[in-house]
């Protein structure tokens, strides 16, 4: 549900980008995907985070995706696209062409690899920020980017109109109690084995890897905490940790592509490297984490 508290909305699949064999996007398959995603718990969808192989995946796509996935699910379902690039330029063209392509809010990731200040990362998420009117997600991860956005910028960019929200993929609950009371932003949770940890300091949702998979458990999980119903949103968090941890075994977007193509909602596995599909090996062994979790096509 979108409101001021919920800008996003309560469960944000991050979704997969589903491709043929030889990498081209399959848009059709795109479609279906998020088209039973919201049929499955998901009020929003992220297109072209790093589950979504945004890395590998070029701009002229990206907006393929956002039209295709627009058309499929209508304009009640929010639709964010990421912005995350080290070069700054880049990220802002992201951001402009999500902005044309429909999109209803940006995901504005730290930059990675090159670690600039913390006055970078501010002047980088402003230069997004101003180059769309869209609402922004400040997305940190710093166990993939090497930076973690810092109090003193999260107090900066909490003034600018523009930012709403935060993906907190930090495994920072006590921080994040602290920045939801201080900024007055909407926090979700950007780990999915903690999102009731987080929902309990403050956080409204989730931005979601296993919701591929238990997208209505989820959303059940959030109302049973909204609701007060603690020893329920308990029982549903227990009842999720395997499939977190079968989601998590290995590359997220990996596994859920994996996932899903044994549930026969995408018609493949494929990947653009450097990800590769998982061997049998490993796509067994999920397979049978998630059978021995309670999941069945």
């Amino acid at each position: 549900m979108t409101s001021s508290a919920r800008p996003f909305g309560t469960v944000l699949t991050a979704m997969v980008t589903p491709m043929h064999e030889g990498g081209a996007l399959d848009l059709k398959a795109a479609q279906d995907l998020a088209r039973y995603l919201v049929a499955h718990g998901s009020d929003g969808l992220v297109l072209s985070g790093t589950t979504g192989e945004a890395p590998t995946t070029h701009a002229p796509e990206k907006v393929d995706l956002l039209v295709a996935v627009r058309e499929a699910v209508g304009p009640d379902v929010t639709i964010l696209t990421g912005a995350g690039s080290n070069d700054t330029a880049h990220a802002v063209r992201m951001a402009e062409q999500g902005e044309e392509a429909g999109a209803d809010g940006i995901l504005a990731l730290t930059p990675y690899y090159s670690k600039p200040t913390q006055a970078g990362v501010v002047a980088h998420f402003r230069a997004i920020l101003g180059a769309t009117s869209l609402p922004a997600m400040l997305y940190d991860i710093p166990g993939r980017t090497a930076l973690a956005i810092s109090d003193e910028s999260y107090d900066a960019l909490a003034a600018h109109p523009r930012v709403v929200a935060v993906k907190d993929a930090t495994g920072g609950v006590d921080a994040a109690k602290e920045r939801i009371e201080r900024t007055g932003l909407a926090w979700y949770s950007g780990d999915d084995p903690l999102t009731l940890d987080f929902l309990r300091a403050g956080a409204v949702g989730v931005v979601s890897v296993s919701s591929h998979v238990v997208g209505r458990e989820i959303a059940a999980m959030i109302a049973a905490h909204e609701a007060g119903d603690t020893a329920q949103a308990e029982r549903l968090h227990e009842s999720l940790l395997p499939v977190h941890a079968a989601v998590f075994g290995g590359p997220g977007a990996i596994n859920a592509k994996s996932a899903l193509h044994w549930l026969g909602v995408i018609p493949g596995r494929a990947m653009r490297l450097p990800l590769l599909p998982n061997p049998p090996a490993e796509h067994d062994a999920l397979i049978e984490s998630l059978e021995a979790a309670g999941i069945h096509p």
